[in-house]
């Protein structure tokens, strides 16, 4: 039987229900996004020369580190090695790497660092199943490699990340999407061998008992992945096409990023607001779910201000309604049909995020008859009447926070 995180672990990832993802790497000295080697059709040799140029002198890992603290987050998730194959850290089993690049810094050991010293957010690693660079996944005949020498390669460096950087959040593995493989234009993707998930996710649980693993493969979990994930679409949805398959019976993550890409994009201003991510965090921790919000750092090191205002704005907000979020279960409470509210479940009572106003009170549904009270997350109570099977909660229109209220119902 396939190894799975700790009991403990799950429940810490569970419990902390808000999380940054971080695309970061040569891609940001382009700026058209992670993807734009294969949109582009760059070739490898030219590719490979952003290495030399890259020199992040404004890179601060206490600073981003606050940054994902100020905006109420537990975790982070940076990019080791993203489908390009350059490696953001002091990986010893390649040169294309970010300490033979001007820079010299291993990054991934700085935010280790950084996030130790504070306590409260824990490091997590994203790792590319595919390799554009890399010969042995991208021809193994012409390059007289096999498909062990890149197995070796992934496994290795997943070790390497699950032994020299202390304790590990989650492994979050992209790049096979065996529901994908077949359509035309996607060969390239295909790869040389099976990447014995089994044996890979042994050894992270033997490593790092207390680290979930995560594949977003957009396929129902195999046995050794703990969480599953959604990309760009809350559980259930898929306005984003990715996600085509039902939920699962494991806890759940939705991923998603601040406007349409992952990587920097100067071009894209498309960024939601901060109301929008304070309803998407509500909406996914109310269907049980993390939320893992991306940043796409620039080329010099630097969280953008218009993400990094967002976040604090989402963090401020946390402050005063964290309680119907953090250490939350998925609601029981059905979400109101109008998108009015939704609800979160907490260890002695329901938790409701109104997050539009229809009318002067809300109008719950499925409420148990043995809950009678309703009040604001300060203590201060609210009206709650029994009506035609609802409970009629009043929200005084001064009580009102414009991006969502959150009550307790009790």
């Amino acid at each position: 039987m396939a190894k799975q995180a700790s009991i403990q672990g799950l429940q810490a990832f569970q419990d902390a229900r808000f999380g940054m993802f971080i695309h970061w790497g040569l891609y940001s000295l382009i700026g058209r996004g992670e993807w734009v080697m294969h949109y582009e059709s760059i070739p490898v040799a030219e590719y490979e020369k952003l290495a030399s140029q890259f020199n992040p002198q404004k890179f601060d890992a206490g600073q981003w580190v606050s940054t994902a603290a100020d905006a109420g987050q537990k975790y982070m998730v940076i990019t080791s090695r993203h489908h390009d194959g350059f490696s953001m850290y002091d990986t010893a089993l390649s040169d294309y790497k970010i300490t033979n690049s001007p820079f010299r810094r291993d990054p991934l050991a700085e935010l280790a660092n950084a996030c130790a010293r504070r306590g409260d957010i824990k490091l997590g690693f994203y790792s590319s199943l595919l390799d554009w660079h890399h010969p042995a996944y991208r021809f193994c005949l012409e390059s007289g490699l096999a498909w062990s020498d890149y197995l070796a390669f992934l496994h290795g460096q997943v070790e390497e990340l699950c032994t020299d950087y202390g304790d590990v959040a989650c492994l979050w593995f992209d790049g096979y999407w065996p529901h994908d493989l077949d359509e035309p234009g996607r060969e390239y993707f295909k790869p040389g061998g099976s990447f014995e998930f089994e044996s890979l996710y042994d050894r992270i649980h033997t490593l790092q008992p207390q680290a979930v693993v995560i594949n977003n493969h957009h396929d129902r979990p195999i046995p050794g992945e703990d969480i599953q994930g959604f990309e760009q679409d809350l559980p259930g949805e898929n306005t984003a096409s990715f996600n085509r398959t039902s939920t699962a019976y494991l806890p759940l993550e939705v991923c998603m990023t601040i406007n349409d890409n992952w990587g920097i994009a100067p071009a894209d201003q498309n960024h939601k607001s901060s109301i929008r991510l304070v309803h998407l965090l509500s909406r996914s921790a109310a269907a049980g779910a993390n939320f893992l919000l991306n940043v796409g750092p620039s080329a010099e090191g630097e969280i953008l201000p218009v993400h990094a205002s967002r976040l604090r704005q989402v963090g401020a907000w946390l402050e005063q309604y964290g309680q119907a979020v953090y250490a939350t279960r998925a609601g029981e409470l059905a979400p109101a049909r109008d998108g009015s509210y939704v609800s979160t479940r907490g260890k002695d009572c329901h938790y409701v995020l109104s997050l539009y106003y229809i009318s002067d009170c809300l109008k719950l549904e499925g409420v148990p008859e043995a809950i009678s009270q309703a009040a604001l997350l300060d203590g201060t109570p609210l009206r709650a009447d029994r009506q035609a099977g609802m409970l009629m909660v009043t929200i005084p229109p001064e009580r009102r926070d414009p991006f969502a209220t959150g009550i307790r119902l009790f």
